[in-house]
C-alpha cells in the first residue's frame, strides 16, 4: 500500500499554523492549509477529505500540487471568467441616465429601458 501522508518541513509547518491563527484567510485556502497540516500529521487522504468535506481526488490533486509545486499550491490561479463589457466611462453614462426621471409613462427605469435608451 502506497503512503498516503506527505512531510512538512519545520518552516512550512511552522508557517501553515500561523496562517490557520491568523484569522485573515479566505474559508478556501483555510481548507487546503488544514489538508496539508493533516496530510503532514499522517492522516490518510480518506480521513482529511472526510474531515474537511473534500472529494477524495481533490485531497490527492491537492497533494500532488504540494509535492509539486511547494506551498505555491495554496494560491488559486486567476479565472479568466466573462470579460469586461462596460468600462468606466460606459457605467457612469447608465448610472447618470438611471438616476434621471424615468420616460414618461414608466415610474421608473427597467433595465430594458436603460439597454433600449444606451442602444
Amino acid at each position: 500500500m502506497r503512503k498516503e501522508h506527505i512531510k512538512l518541513t519545520e518552516q512550512e509547518e511552522s508557517y501553515l499554523t500561523t496562517l490557520t491563527k491568523s484569522g485573515q484567510l479566505k474559508a478556501r485556502k483555510l481548507r487546503r492549509v488544514m489538508a496539508l497540516l493533516m496530510l503532514s500529521e499522517g492522516k490518510s487522504m480518506k480521513d482529511v477529505s472526510k474531515v474537511l468535506n473534500f472529494s477524495y481526488p481533490r485531497v490527492a490533486a491537492l497533494k500532488d500540487n504540494y509535492l509539486k509545486n511547494g506551498l505555491d499550491s495554496l494560491d488559486e490561479k486567476p479565472r479568466t471568467g466573462r470579460p469586461i463589457e462596460f468600462d468606466g466611462k460606459a457605467r457612469a453614462k447608465i448610472t447618470a441616465l438611471a438616476c434621471t426621471n424615468a420616460p414618461e409613462g414608466y415610474a421608473r427605469w427597467s433595465l430594458r429601458l436603460l439597454a433600449d435608451r444606451r442602444g
